[in-house]
Parts: C-alpha cells; structure tokens; sequence
C-alpha cells in the first residue's frame, strides 16, 4: 500500500478509520476509488449522503428533482432553512463539500426515469435507494439487475423502517436476491400512503439511512457480512429489530429460471399510477358552480384534524384514519363531494366506503384543496 494516495488533509480526516482493525488504509483505500449513486436525498438520502460523504466515498452522485421545502427539514437533516426554495441536489451538494473537500459530488437534477436510469446507474459500482414511491422502487430495482449493480434498499412508514441489499454478488459469484423476490408485484395504487398523508417520525429515516450507509460501506471495503439474501425490520416504538431470509423467486421475472423483462418497462403504468380508478370525480371549475347554485350536497374532508384547522374549505371534517367511524355522518341521499389535499387520499375514502358501505353517492374532488384554493384563492 503506498500512503502517498493520502494527502495529509485526508490523513487528519480519516484518521479514526485508519486505526479501526480489519479496515485501516486498505479499506480507506477502496472508498476513495468508490462510486455511489444515490437516488434521492429526502428522509433517507441525507444520512446516507453525509455519511457516505464524511467516510471518504471518492464519487457521490446525487439524483433528485425536487426543492427544499420548510416541511422537508424535521428530517431531512442535510438542509436547512436558508435553503427552503433551492434545488435539493445543489443544498445537497454544497452542504456535502463542506464536510469533505476531498471527495467529487455530482449532481443530477432531474427525475430517475426509464430513459435514464440504465446510464446513470451504469456509471456507478452501487446504488443506494433513497426514494419513498413504488414505481422508483422497481425501477432502481430492475436497472440495478440489468446492470449488475448491488442495489442498497431502504423504507420507512411512520415508526417503522426495512433496510435489505438487493441483486449483491458475493465472493463465490453468487447473486442475490432482489426487490422482486419479496415484492413480484405492488399494491394496488393508492393503498400505501405517503409519509405527507401517514406521518413519519423525523429521526426513523436517520435510523435507516444510516444503516443503509452502513451496507454501502461493507460493499465497497469487503468488511463484514453484508446484508444480502435477509431484510432488516426495526420498529422505533418498541426498539426491536429482526432480521428474515429472502431467497430468489423461481418466476422472477428479471433473472428467475425463465426471464421475461429485458429492458425497463413503465414504471407508472405497472404500479398503476395515472390509470381510470373508476371513482367519479368533478374538477374544482363544476364544484365551484355546485357550491355557488342551489342544489344541496354534502362536503366531506379526509384530511386529518390538524390540516382541517390549519386550512379548510367548510367541509365536514371526517379524517380518513377514522372514517369508518363515522359512516353515519356521511349522507346517502344526496351528492356528497369528498376531498383531501389533492385528490388520493379521498380516492381511497370513496373506494372504501363504496365497497365495504354500499355508497353510490360519492364523488372526488379532483386535485383536492390545493387544487381548489390555487384556482379560488379569496374564497
């Protein structure tokens, strides 16, 4: 090992790697010559960024369209308040160069697609999947397989949180699983909510990114066993964790005993995003015209209590975690109008109470509040 790879900068920087046993400058070493992509850098991309940046991965790639924004910050601890508006790949990237000078951070601005995903992720020895959506978790998923790329998988819903390595070679050449062997197929569209409508405790995705980090670590150093072939669970109320084997499914379709899918596929199309819900659903311009003539009707609001406080539109506040609570509040005679902040979460109110309720009345206010108060702001 030549110590001449170090600058003396570097050397005051990792010196507590340097001394830590079965790591030293050999694993140091491998980090610097490391290329990681990261795809988002919300809840579970910033620890996995500012601790892949701080252990000295040599190359951070940073993949993520969206901005800064106030809700953003009780969790999402690369940012702050002085960068609520700015591009998250760019706060991400000053951010990151500030805590080491030594490392190359490139950054994407721009949404991970089936377009570019197979060149991005190509570019890089392992991927780290920040993303909180299931059409970015198959996709990820699918160009790490065809790219033969170690997939580092993390996910968090209010308390809880998974952390699994996917498509990982071993030392014998052995390939793991992938997410398509715990998950063949996903839910059905709208069923799982997003942390915006569920919650999520701030300090979980620092849990779980960390931990994510982690893996990339053990990858790119050879130290340790890595989490492959098994998926992490750690609730954060009850402080447990365990840990379950996942084996390869024979009918994957990406690498089982007979593939199928050769190239990316859509994403949207296959989690089915943007598909008929065959829910009815009125446009914010005919309820105005509901709301302002004489026909009577009913306005529901599924948002949870503390978002009615904070905004409303006069509805009657019946959240959706409680909703079938209050089913004799809903009216059954007349048009009821069910809304929420933009348009999902009452979809899956009215799917609920139409199957398990009998409801034929109920119809979607598309876009939901913010679509409605964008259009009509004074009202």
């Amino acid at each position: 090992m030549n110590d001449r790879v170090f600058s003396d900068g570097e050397f005051e920087h990792y010196r507590r790697q340097f001394v830590l046993p079965r790591f030293g400058l050999e694993a140091q070493e491998k980090l610097k010559k490391a290329r990681v992509l990261v795809v988002g850098s919300g809840g579970l991309g910033s620890p996995l960024l500012l601790y892949l940046a701080a252990a000295g991965v040599g190359q951070i790639g940073i993949v993520d369209f969206d901005q800064v924004d106030a809700s953003n910050l009780h969790r999402q601890v690369i940012f702050d308040s002085a960068q609520i508006g700015e591009p998250k790949v760019l706060a991400a990237k000053k951010r990151l160069e500030q805590i080491n000078p030594f490392i190359q951070i490139r950054t994407y601005e721009e949404r991970l697609t089936a377009a570019n995903a197979m060149n991005l992720v190509s570019q890089y020895d392992v991927v780290a999947d920040g993303t909180d959506n299931f059409p970015t978790r198959y996709l990820v998923n699918d160009a790490c397989v065809l790219a033969g790329k170690p997939n580092v998988y993390g996910s968090v819903y209010q308390f809880e949180g998974q952390v699994a390595v996917f498509n990982y070679r071993d030392k014998a050449g052995t390939i793991g699983p992938n997410y398509r062997d715990i998950y063949p197929s996903p839910p059905p569209a709208g069923l799982v909510p997003n942390c915006a409508e569920s919650g999520i405790l701030g300090v979980l995705p620092g849990i779980i990114g960390s931990m994510q980090a982690l893996e990339v670590i053990k990858i790119l150093t050879g130290i340790g066993e890595v989490l492959s072939g098994k998926m992490a669970l750690f609730d954060a109320l009850a402080f447990s964790s365990r840990v379950f084997v996942v084996k390869r499914r024979p009918d994957n379709p990406l690498n089982g005993d007979r593939p199928v899918q050769k190239g990316l596929i859509d994403y949207e199309a296959f989690c089915g995003i943007g598909q008929p819900s065959g829910i009815k659903g009125i446009s914010v311009e005919k309820y105005r015209e509901l709301e302002l003539g004489a026909e009577p009707y009913q306005l529901i609001d599924v948002r949870e209590s503390y978002e009615y406080q904070r905004v409303n539109m006069g509805g009657v506040s019946l959240p959706l975690s409680q909703l079938e609570e209050a089913v004799g509040k809903i009216d059954r005679d007349k048009k009821v109008i069910v809304h929420c902040e933009k348009g999902s979460r009452s979809q899956r109110a009215i799917a609920l109470l139409e199957k398990k309720h009998g409801f034929s009345n109920l119809i979607n206010l598309e876009g939901g509040i913010d679509a409605y108060l964008a259009k009509y702001p004074a009202t």
